[in-house]
């Protein structure tokens, strides 16, 4: 087809005035970028750049340029103008003069309207010499809008935006411990009769026989941890420490033995109890408390900090008599697993009477199935029991997003933001809800506060960098993601390797998937592979019906 342009309006509008030839030189310096034109952060813009040439543009002649899209269905759209002038017009338009020339620019910009990728765009040229007014025919400069920008997917029931989980906390085997602990007197190991008597010691006794008994728990292990107080010498410390940790365990295994249960036990000692010592005095209601830890503080060697707490114990009666006895002692945990409920009793209790499972349970229990209609049953069960849990309703919404039933999830996300306003996935649902509207503010809103979500959050900042035009942004975004939106993101930022390798990897590939691989064909020349993914692509009516005016496709289709 023969190059036409803006110059050719202009050199036509010469040609009336002046009855001359217009000059190739100009014709040819005309260029329009890009073309054709492309969609990009909702609009297209498109700039036309050329020289006047010398001689070319009358003294008293002005010129006025319109870009004009046109859609296949008759729609028109009008740029802003662009206005020349000679240079004996008294007026505050660009200055073209007649002998040396000059530049010609201009920038159209249309907001993207659904049906513009089908459109013709023409430069309108209107003249004056004088009193004399000229009109042209529009002349075509462009024809077709590349929209494959548009091809991102943001709405629900797709694989590459998947709403987040607000998981459960259920535990198969739950560590429940009882503590208890024996005190010595100053230097001795052996356990006083009233201490086996202490509520800390019968409680322990309890929990064994209540873990033995039940069908559910099973003893795990008793801890011993033996001490002395920090103001004996180090050496006599670490003996009496031992002692008091073998008298513990002798006392322990001797329960046991009574009540006929076996616990793996683990005894060890600390020869001095600084650390417990501090705690104690810091939580004391001794005046000089501060004082007191930040002198014995100045002193790393223990002995000389033995000795300082002798004196300070002297000086200070509460520490002798409330702080250190407290310190010579035996502390006992035992620790009891408890063994919940099998996912075979947990699947049957759905079923049978769900009001029977805890809330981590009655979650953990839609886990255990596959089809996302059961889930749906499972979590709205979930809502109806425990109602006030966020999880239930967030939950439920991803399922419902995931079956592409975007207004029923949007519902069940705001209900769990109005709960739990800060969680990160709830916060990600919804701007996923927000970003299916198209509305990106407030999907980025939402985003900004979903840190935490990991590379979902990533996937869906990318769609919206895409949306605005940063191709490269979202090709970072996307990493080596293979996703149909990694893909695209990686065509729009003209890495056809990196494209083609991610739509290799998609793990469901649908019809946009085909028709991404036959842009990435056709912008690579492989025309047998264009053919066989324009194809499949086109099972989808919609998508057969965009290929057949597609730009993608303009040195390919047949």
């Amino acid at each position: 087809m023969k190059k036409q342009s803006l110059i050719l309006t202009l050199a036509l509008v010469v040609l009336t005035f002046f009855g001359c030839k217009p000059p190739k030189e100009f014709i040819d310096s005309i260029k329009a970028t890009p073309n054709p034109a492309e969609y990009k952060g909702g609009k297209i813009e498109v700039v036309f750049e050329g020289n006047f040439p010398n001689k070319y543009f009358g003294k008293k002649m002005t010129m006025q340029v319109v870009p004009v899209l046109t859609t296949a269905d008759g729609k028109v759209y009008k740029a802003e103008p662009a206005n020349y002038q000679g240079e004996k017009i008294k007026d505050n338009n660009d200055v073209i003069k007649y002998k040396v020339g000059g530049k010609y620019t201009q920038t159209a910009v249309w907001d993207y309207v659904e049906g513009m990728e089908t459109g013709v765009i023409t430069l309108e040229a209107s003249g004056k010499y004088g009193k004399k007014e000229y009109t042209l025919d529009p002349i075509k400069v462009i024809e077709g809008v590349n929209i494959t920008p548009l091809l991102v997917t943001v709405k629900a029931g797709t694989e590459d935006l998947k709403p987040a989980i607000a998981a459960d906390k259920f535990q198969r085997i739950i560590e429940e411990t009882t503590d208890a602990q024996i005190k010595f007197l100053v230097n001795q190991s052996n356990i006083r009769g009233s201490e086996k008597k202490t509520e800390a010691i019968v409680n322990l006794t309890k929990a064994i026989k209540e873990a033995k008994k039940a069908e559910n728990k099973e003893l795990k292990s008793i801890e011993i941890s033996s001490y002395a107080s920090p103001e004996g010498e180090l050496d006599w410390n670490e003996k009496l420490s031992n002692r008091r940790g073998e008298a513990s365990s002798k006392y322990i295994n001797r329960e046991l033995k009574k009540l006929k249960a076996s616990v793996n036990i683990d005894s060890k000692f600390t020869a001095e109890d600084w650390d417990g010592f501090q705690k104690l005095v810091e939580a004391s209601s001794i005046e000089d408390k501060a004082v007191i830890l930040r002198v014995l503080s100045m002193y790393t060697d223990p002995q000389q900090r033995e000795q300082e707490i002798k004196n300070i114990a002297v000086a200070y009666k509460a520490i002798s008599e409330e702080i250190l006895p407290e310190l010579r002692r035996s502390k006992m945990t035992l620790t009891v697993n408890v063994i919940g409920k099998s996912d075979e009793e947990i699947s049957a209790l759905v079923k049978e009477n769900p009001a029977q499972l805890n809330v981590e349970e009655l979650l953990y229990a839609a886990t255990l199935v596959a089809d996302n209609a059961a889930k749906a049953e499972i979590y709205t069960k979930a809502t109806e029991i425990y109602a006030n849990d966020y999880r239930s309703f967030n939950n439920l919404g991803m399922v419902l997003y995931a079956q592409g039933k975007s207004e029923e999830a949007a519902r069940c996300f705001a209900k769990a933001l109005e709960m739990a306003p800060n969680c990160p996935s709830v916060n990600y649902n919804n701007g996923l809800i927000a970003l299916s509207k198209n509305d990106v503010a407030k999907a980025e809103e939402f985003f900004g506060k979903a840190g935490g979500v990991g590379k979902d959050l990533d996937y869906a900042n990318g769609a919206i960098a895409i949306l605005k035009g940063n191709y490269k942004k979202a090709a970072e975004l996307f990493g080596a993601a293979a996703t149909n939106n990694a893909a695209l993101a990686n065509i729009l930022n003209k890495n056809n390797g990196a494209a083609r390798k991610a739509l290799e990897n998609v793990a469901t590939p649908n019809a946009i998937t085909a028709y991404l691989k036959a842009i990435v064909a056709a912008r690579t020349n492989n025309a047998a592979e264009y053919e066989a993914n324009i194809a499949e692509a086109s099972k989808c009516a919609k998508l057969a019906e965009r290929a057949k005016t597609d730009v993608e496709f303009v040195n390919v289709r047949k």
